[in-house]
């Protein structure tokens, strides 16, 4: 038995190791998890604290020259601007409402770091509409922390302002808007609860891989507030982080628990069960584990400090995840012993009641609607002790002939009409990603933010008395071509061309800096986000700029927005190449087939590409996007769709390894395709679709919050996951299995050379293992010491 337990790959024999040790020494394991938890906390969000920061840095772009000159040129102007947007039906002219503002004005100034420009002034003449119904003030903050510029917008926002009848003040820019983390998590871990209790039909069962997660994403969250201060990171990373945390957590306990199961159903004692469940789900979650972060790995090849930061910080949640899973839930099934499945109704119902209410309590942010479901509860639990039939156990049912499932029927009724239920799947996938084709890359502007946002209200504002173009002014920077002494004629030229040019609402008159530059703001006709705004930047550096005689290079945040979307548009089709590439050939050594890791590649692409349909038409088109809480649709933020596909596509090779693993397993026992086919669905259909409710609920919960980009992110990854648990996983696996038959299995001779991965074993051979594994341990504790020679 030795020789057998040592033959195994050292990875795979360790994680026995691992569980055994993690099953005996429970306490310990639980208590250094507890302590790395409260270390990590302390530390990361406490002592040290987060910084994080959003770096759109673009080293080569026109925009980040345009930046990097006028900075050397004007050093003291950096830092973040904003704007204090005003309005009055009698006119700002008005003395009371000049009066007002003035003062709010001077009380500004006086801060430190903090200038403003008023249009009172004749520096801000510009700054009142021709109206003169609207008006706002330049507020310039110099350089400092994130946390420094969320403080002084703050504090400006804090200052009263003298009340005058009709007066209407706003805030814009970004130092005036502060993310808001969502209740997403708690509404998704409610959701999870409510999936496994009713899946499981026990509350133990339940709290495992719910606890499992939660550990993992407290710890993740520490780690990641202190990898902010090394690596530049969004405020949304840890939302990121959380979302995906929580899916993959709460799947891959659950994977090892459902496993665990099935060992004390086949006769196991814990311990080996324990054992038998790491050394074979165990694997399958370390494989899911990697899949994502090779996925999000191909990330950093896009250079960018952004993108860097969001993958670093979803890689140490997947990562915190899977060990949370190989090391705390071992110990956790050690404490539930054979009680797994053991619940009461007053237990269940009790857990359930405050759960069920919790959820519309989050939703219409009513705690009244909680309390009373907390208050049945308690109820319930007193009834418990006089009510006889709420101490009774809840009935678990275990299919003992899966010919009886209802996923093995499903199967069975699939391949007896192959052709049919593959064009039936293929065809509402197809319809699904035809929006994909009309995708358009960008940034949404403040426009985009709520209407109870007050620089959405700003941004109207100065949408209506000045044009939607003002939002997003582009800077024209002008030159001398060889380093003269820049001509006025030159200027004078380029800004009555640019005049004159289409979708120009308005250029101003050059402004000098140094003898051998001048800076033009131009107003486009459409707002930062719209097409015609993309379209004038690239008319303006293609047709516009090769006819100056000076050099004319277009810069500002619609421009920025225009480069970042080329950059990572560019780069889209390499990275999904290269994890495409990377995940046939790990899925060919994995089911040593040519034709299986084929389907599967083309198969997530299919639940992909809906996916991406599917927000194309809802947040671009803007096809039913006031359900979500949109009022505007937008571009597609440039950087979700890379982090889409890596992310879903790691996801759903999860799904495909369990799926076909199971059927490969059958199909080695039997030689028989057809039935290895239908018994494979039938044992994976109800984890794999539990699972993916629980993933779907978590990512959809995401939507519920007021960021833009994690609506859309959060849709995404729903869309994605429900299409490939349910249309690939349930209609064209079985009905592509059938009909290539034995063929799904072919590899040519000239392949087997190919490394062999076993990402799973049966129940007979790893837990006769895992046996002699535990039989070796006690032999050894057995052994006599032998006496000290004298």
């Amino acid at each position: 038995m030795r020789e057998e337990t040592q033959s195994r790959p050292y990875a795979f024999w360790m994680l026995a190791r691992v569980a055994q040790f993690c099953y005996r020494r429970r306490r310990l394991v639980v208590l250094a998890w507890i302590g790395i938890i409260v270390s990590v906390s302390a530390v990361g969000w406490g002592a040290v604290g987060p910084d994080f920061r959003t770096d759109f840095n673009l080293p080569a772009s026109e925009t980040r020259q345009v930046f990097d000159f006028l900075r050397d040129r004007s050093p003291n102007d950096g830092g973040f601007t904003g704007q204090i947007v005003f309005t009055a039906p009698q006119g700002i002219a008005d003395e009371r409402v000049r009066a007002s503002a003035e003062t709010l004005f001077e009380q500004i100034a006086v801060l430190p770091g903090v200038s403003v420009t008023s249009p009172y002034s004749e520096a801000g003449a510009y700054q009142v509409s021709e109206s003169g119904l609207v008006a706002f003030a330049q507020i310039r903050v110099s350089n400092r922390t994130q946390k420094g510029f969320e403080e002084i917008g703050r504090t400006i926002m804090d200052i009263t302002v003298p009340q005058v009848d009709g007066l209407t003040v706003e805030y814009g820019g970004n130092i005036f808007y502060k993310f808001k983390m969502p209740a997403s998590e708690a509404l998704g871990i409610l959701a999870a609860i409510i999936i496994l209790v009713l899946a499981f039909g026990s509350v133990i069962a339940m709290g495992l891989p719910v606890g499992t997660a939660l550990v993992g994403l407290m710890t993740s969250a520490g780690v990641i507030a202190l990898t902010s201060r090394i690596f530049s990171m969004p405020d949304f990373s840890i939302a990121m982080a959380a979302m995906i945390g929580l899916g993959v957590g709460i799947d891959y306990a659950l994977f090892i628990v459902t496993r665990y199961r099935e060992g004390l159903a086949h006769g196991y004692d814990p311990e080996t069960a324990v054992v038998d469940s790491v050394d074979t789900s165990g694997r399958a979650v370390m494989f899911a584990g990697a899949t994502v972060v090779i996925s999000l790995l191909g990330l950093f090849l896009v250079g960018l400090p952004f993108v860097r930061g969001v993958a670093i910080s979803s890689i140490l949640s997947v990562l915190f995840m899977v060990l949370a899973s190989l090391t705390l839930l071992p110990a956790l099934l050690g404490f539930t012993q054979r009680k797994l499945d053991v619940t009461t109704w007053r237990g269940a119902i009790g857990l359930l009641l405050p759960v069920i209410t919790g959820i519309p309590a989050i939703l219409f942010k009513s705690a009244p609607i909680f309390l009373v479901g907390l208050a049945l509860a308690v109820v319930v639990i007193v009834a418990g002790f006089f009510v006889p039939a709420l101490r009774q156990q809840v009935p678990i049912h275990h299919s003992h002939r899966r010919e009886d499932t209802f996923w093995y029927r499903w199967s069975r009724f699939i391949q007896r009409r192959p052709w049919r239920a593959l064009l039936g799947g293929l065809v509402p996938l197809l319809v699904l990603a035809l929006p994909l084709f009309s995708i358009r890359l960008g940034f949404a502007d403040d426009g985009n933010y709520p209407r109870k946002e007050t620089v959405r209200r700003a941004y109207d504002l100065l949408s209506d008395g000045f044009g939607p173009g003002f939002n997003g002014p582009l800077i024209v920077l002008v030159q001398s071509r060889d380093g003269a002494t820049l001509d006025a004629a030159q200027t004078e030229a380029v800004a009555r061309t640019l005049n004159g040019t289409t979708d120009v609402a308005y250029a101003s008159a050059p402004t000098p800096i140094g003898d051998d530059a001048a800076v033009i703001t131009l107003f486009p006709k459409g707002a930062p986000q719209d097409r015609s705004t993309t379209q004038l930047v690239h008319r303006l550096r293609s047709d516009v700029a090769p006819t100056m005689d000076a050099l004319v290079r277009v810069g500002g945040f619609p421009a920025a927005g225009v480069d970042f979307a080329d950059y990572l548009g560019a780069r889209l089709v390499w990275i999904i190449g290269g994890v495409l590439v990377v995940s046939f050939l790990l899925l060919m050594c994995v089911f040593r087939s040519l034709l299986v890791p084929l389907k599967a590649v083309v198969m997530n692409l299919l639940s992909i590409g809906a996916a991406y349909g599917i927000i194309v038409a809802i947040f671009q088109w803007g096809w039913g996007a006031g359900l979500l809480g949109l009022d505007k649709a937008g571009p597609i933020e440039s950087w979700i769709p890379m982090f889409l596909f890596a992310i879903v596509f790691g996801l759903s090779m999860d799904y495909e390894v369990f799926l076909l693993s199971r059927m490969k397993e059958e199909f080695d026992r039997t030689g028989d395709n057809a039935t290895a086919v239908a018994d494979g669905l039938a044992v994976t259909a109800r984890v794999i679709t539990a699972a993916a409710l629980i993933m779907v609920c978590v990512f959809a919960s995401f939507v519920i919050g007021d960021d833009r980009q994690l609506k859309l992110f959060g849709l995404g990854m729903a869309v994605a996951v429900l299409v490939d648990a349910t249309v690939v996983r349930m209609v064209l696996v079985p009905a592509t299995m059938e009909l290539l038959g034995a063929r799904n299995w072919w590899l040519p001779r000239w392949l087997q050379w190919l490394p062999k991965i076993h990402v799973e074993g049966t129940h007979h051979d790893l837990a006769a293992e895992a046996s002699a594994l535990l039989s070796e341990h006690e032999a050894t504790e057995a052994e006599p010491v032998a006496e000290p020679v004298a």
